[in-house]
Parts: C-alpha cells; structure tokens; sequence
C-alpha cells in the first residue's frame, strides 16, 4: 500500500511517531517483559505522555483530537513489535474509554474521561463471564437497584487491565425476565493493585475515585501470549453502585456493548495485522542474511513463495482493516467490515507467525529471534473480542439480510 496516496500527513506524522517509540523504547524491553509477564508501567507512562492512550477524544476531555484513522494506525504500527503494548492501547481506548464517550452522561465524560484519556489511570471492559464467553447474551452477574444504588454480585473473567486498572464499564442483568434486554451497564472504580509503582510513577491511579467494597480483582492469569499485558477476573460481592454510574439506560447494556465490540473488532483486526508484518519484517531480514547451501536463503524459490504470500496477503489486510476504520470514521455502518477484518487478520496473524518461524529453521523455534513470541501473541487474535466462528456468524448474518433486503 502506498501510504501517500491514502493517509494525510497528519496520519502519516502519527504513524511515524507511533513506529520509532515502538522501535527505541518497547522493541529492547519486549522479550523480557514478556518472559517475566511484567505489566510495562514505564512505557504506559511514556504512551500516556504521548497522547497514545486517548488519541481519538476531544482536547477538552484530555484527549489528543486526533482521527479514528490515526489511532488504529497507533495500534498496527506497536503490534508491529509487541502486541502487549498495543493491546493496551486498543482495549483501554476502545474498550475502557468509548463506552463512556458514546454512552454516557455528561456528567460522567467530564467526571470519567480526562482521567482515562490522558493516561492517568487505566479503564476495562467487564463482560466475559466464566459461562458467558462466545454466548455474551449469558450474563449472570446482576444488579438490584436498591435505596437509590444498585447492588451487583457475579464476576468477570479474561478481563483486560482488571488488576492494574482503576475505572471499568461492566454488564449486569438488571430484569432477568428481558433475556439481552435485560442487560444493563455501569461505571465502577476500584484500587490498582499496583498501587506502589503508580504513586512511584505517578500514574496508574487517582485518588479522587472512590473504590467501591466488594469490587476486586483476582489472581493475575499466567497466558500463553500477550504475556506482558495485565489479564484477570474481576468479582462483585454486594458492590453498592451509585445510580448515578448506570452508563445509558437500563437494558440498553447489551446492545451498547455489542457496538462497542464493532470497534474493538477493527482495532484487534489492526493489531494481528501488525503482527503479521512484523513477522514478514523479520523473516524478510533473516532470509536476506541467512546461507545455506553457499547463498542467502532469500534466493531460494521455496523461501521466495512463503515470504510473497505473506505480502500479498499483509496487503489485502490492509484494505480490509482501513475500509472498516474509514467507514467508522464517517459514521456509515461498519460492523459486516469490521467482522471481515478481525477475521481474516486475526488468522493471517498465525499463518505469518508460522511461516516465519519456519523461514527461521531452528533459530525460529528459539527466543533468540521475536517470531515465536510473535506467534504465541498471534493466537488470542482468533478467539478475543469474538472467535473466528462468531466472526463468520456475524458476517453471515450480514449477508443474508442483505440478500433479504
């Protein structure tokens, strides 16, 4: 893709930005914070400062002002290096932040949003449940409203930024009796639980928010990929919940957290995307390197074919992922578009990763080269924010209403 024929300078600027901090300040530190699953405070703190962790909110709720177009760009260009850097962007953004902006209050914009926008403290997304997975509709945690608050019992699970985070968004089933229509919504505040290192840092925590008893996060979950990412349950034990922190209406949870997971759909479509070229990027510089036989492996038809179909295919991941961020950014429907990306970019992302470790013979299969952490990051793309086979589910329903239509 030639980018000057699609992206403004602005965007371009961005990219550029968002490319060399990927490069000089996560790219050294990468390989350790995953082998040790530490959550990276320094370079949130860094990203923060940036602007990185509030890119498309208004200035005048803390935010960077930018495009949608831009911060997806963000998100592709850090998973180029590590996809636990970018996933903290992408689900304290999209997920802990939008449904604030798209479904809230005034009041709770201007209470919620400068806090999360400017990186001050972190924000999740509370809707997966130990039996509510692919079947979000399945929500056992519930609300009673109850002398002017609502008391919620249940728990979350696979939630990202549970431990470290302050503010989160969760559903709650306030009418059983309405199935999805029933969900309902809510902005609750707890402690980071690395309390310590933000008051070091000064970040990651706010002291104006109120933790509400009973809300606690559990242990942190020892994962596969995306190591350096903070994933936990949450639990809710008789968590008194002011009225005033129902996020929209009651039983319009569901539904606004299904628009939320649209959005969310592009910026994990974004990231496996990112990860696929920096898996290319990398086999590309091995075999270019790499003899065998008296010669670089680059001139070998076999290692020639891998490395021109994980290109060709990278390309049209690009297409796939900026038609859904452009139809987002000019409010025309996008959820079909953003189904087909995740999709396809989240199992390109293991098809590249695969090929690249094998480009890289032996040495693939070691951590001296970052193609099996990339490949080990690749496979939460294919199940996060809606399996493949939720993705083909949503995409055939588009389909058929269309032909319907």
């Amino acid at each position: 893709m030639d980018d000057s024929l699609y992206f403004s300078e602005q965007q371009l600027a961005v990219r550029d930005m968002v490319r060399e901090f990927a490069r000089v300040e996560v790219a050294p530190v990468a390989s350790r914070l995953d082998a040790d699953a530490e959550f990276p405070w320094d370079n949130v703190k860094k990203m923060g400062e940036l602007g990185l962790l509030g890119m498309p909110w208004p200035e005048s709720l803390g935010g960077a002002g930018l495009d949608y177009i831009s911060y997806v760009t963000a998100i592709y260009e850090m998973a180029k290096v590590d996809a636990s850097h970018a996933i903290t962007i992408s689900a304290h953004t999209t997920l802990g932040t939008s449904p604030i902006i798209n479904f809230g209050s005034d009041e709770q914009r201007e209470r919620y949003v400068p806090l999360l926008a400017s990186g001050r403290v972190l924000g999740g997304f509370g809707l997966t449940e130990p039996g509510a997975g692919s079947d979000a509709g399945g929500t056992r945690t519930t609300a009673v409203r109850r002398n002017g608050h609502y008391v919620l019992n249940g728990s979350k699970i696979f939630i990202t930024h549970a431990g470290v985070g302050e503010i989160f968004v969760v559903t709650a089933v306030t009418d059983a009796s309405r199935g999805t229509k029933g969900i309902s919504s809510f902005i609750l505040t707890k402690e980071t639980t690395d309390l310590d290192r933000a008051l070091q840092l000064g970040i990651g925590h706010a002291p104006a928010l109120i933790a509400m008893p009973g809300f606690r996060s559990g242990k942190k979950e020892d994962k596969l990929g995306w190591r350096a990412s903070d994933t936990r349950s949450l639990f809710f034990e008789d968590v008194e919940v002011p009225v005033e922190n129902l996020l929209g209406r009651e039983g319009m949870g569901f539904v606004n957290f299904m628009r939320t997971l649209d959005s969310g759909r592009i910026g994990i479509g974004a990231l496996s995307l990112g990860i696929a070229e920096g898996a290319f990027e990398e086999a590309l510089k091995y075999a270019s390197v790499r003899k065998q036989f008296g010669k670089p492996i680059a001139s070998f038809q076999g290692v020639q074919f891998q490395l021109s179909d994980m290109a060709t295919e990278i390309e049209a991941g690009k297409h796939l992922v900026y038609h859904a961020a452009w139809l987002a950014q000019h409010g025309k429907p996008f959820s079909k578009e953003a189904a087909m990306a995740k999709l396809f970019c989240s199992e390109l992302a293991m098809r590249a990763t695969i090929k690249a470790i094998q480009v890289h013979g032996g040495y693939g299969y070691t951590k001296d080269y970052p193609v099996e952490r990339m490949m080990r990051d690749a496979k939460i793309c294919e199940i996060g924010e809606g399996t493949s086979e939720i993705q083909r589910i949503v995409i055939a329903r588009h389909l058929l209403r269309e032909l319907a239509d």
